[in-house]
C-alpha cells in the first residue's frame, strides 16, 4: 500500500513517543487538577476539564466536542507519579508525588526558554505532594495536599545551541512594560490566587555575569509590575543562590 510521505513522516512521530515513561493517567480520579480543585468541584457540582496537562488535548478534542462531554476519552498527563506506603509514630500513610508538566510551550533544554507572548513560560510543571492516613474505607482519613509550581524565567532570553559550547550565552530581548511577564503572573494569579511568592534560584555571583543578569532583569520587572498592583496583591520575591547553598 502507498503512503504519502507527510502520513509517514506523522506515523515515525507518533511511534517515537514512549507511552511507557513519564505518562501517566487514571479511571476514576481527575489526575490533571490539584486535590484542592478536585474537592472544590466536588463541593460545587461542576467538574471543569482543565486540559494544560492534558497531552492528549488536540487528539481527544474533536470526540468531546462532538459528544459534548469527556466521558469516552482519558486525560493522559505527563511529568512524574510515584506513591509509597510509609509509618510513622505507629501511624500508615500514604505519600503521592505528582509533576503535571504544561503542554504549552514545552521543549528541551536551550530549545525552549523564557515566556512567550501568550505568558507562558518554557517547561511549567506544577507539583502536588499529597499526604492521607491509611484507615478502613468507613473511617474519614485526614488529607493534606501542597502545591508549588516552577518554570523558565519569565522573561523574553532564549540561548543559541552550539555543539562547540556547552554553556551557550544567555540573550536578552526588551519587552516593552514587561508584558509577556505581566501576563505570565496574571495567569499564575486565576490558578492559585494571591499572594505569589517567588522563589529565585539563581547565582548572585559569576565570573562572567550570564544567570546573574537574567536575575537583575526579573528583579527589575518584578518591582516595575509591583508599582502597578495594590499591597495586597504584590508579587513577593526571595532570592536564595541554590548553587552556592549546595556547596556548604
Amino acid at each position: 500500500m502507498f503512503l504519502l510521505p507527510t502520513f509517514c513522516r506523522y506515523k515515525r512521530l507518533l511511534c517515537s513517543v514512549d507511552l511507557t515513561k513519564d505518562f501517566f493517567f487514571s479511571y476514576s480520579y481527575n489526575i490533571m487538577r490539584s486535590l484542592q480543585k478536585n474537592i472544590n468541584d466536588k463541593n460545587t457540582g461542576h467538574v471543569v476539564y482543565e486540559t494544560m496537562f492534558v497531552w492528549n488535548e488536540f487528539l481527544t478534542r474533536a470526540m468531546r466536542n462532538h459528544l459534548k462531554n469527556t466521558d469516552w476519552t482519558v486525560a493522559l498527563v505527563h511529568g512524574f507519579f510515584k506513591q509509597s506506603k510509609l509509618s510513622l509514630s505507629g501511624k500508615d500513610f500514604w505519600l503521592t508525588l505528582i509533576a503535571r508538566r504544561s503542554r504549552h510551550f514545552a521543549g528541551t533544554r536551550f530549545m525552549k526558554r523564557g515566556v512567550n507572548e501568550k505568558g507562558r513560560v518554557a517547561n511549567d510543571v506544577e507539583t502536588e505532594q499529597i499526604v492521607f492516613e491509611d484507615t478502613p474505607d468507613d473511617i474519614p482519613s485526614q488529607i493534606t495536599s501542597v502545591v508549588q509550581h516552577r518554570g523558565s524565567i519569565p522573561l523574553v532570553w532564549f540561548q543559541e545551541t552550539s555543539r562547540l559550547n556547552i554553556r551557550p550565552e544567555i540573550t536578552l530581548k526588551s519587552d516593552v512594560d514587561y508584558k509577556a511577564t505581566r501576563l505570565h503572573f496574571e495567569n499564575l494569579v486565576l490558578r492559585y490566587g494571591n499572594p505569589i511568592v517567588i522563589l529565585n534560584l539563581i547565582k548572585t555571583r559569576e565570573k562572567k555575569p550570564r544567570e546573574s543578569l537574567l536575575r537583575a532583569e526579573f528583579a527589575k520587572a518584578i518591582h516595575y509590575i509591583n508599582k502597578g498592583l495594590p499591597d495586597d496583591k504584590r508579587l513577593k520575591f526571595l532570592h536564595m543562590d541554590l548553587s552556592k547553598l549546595s556547596r556548604r
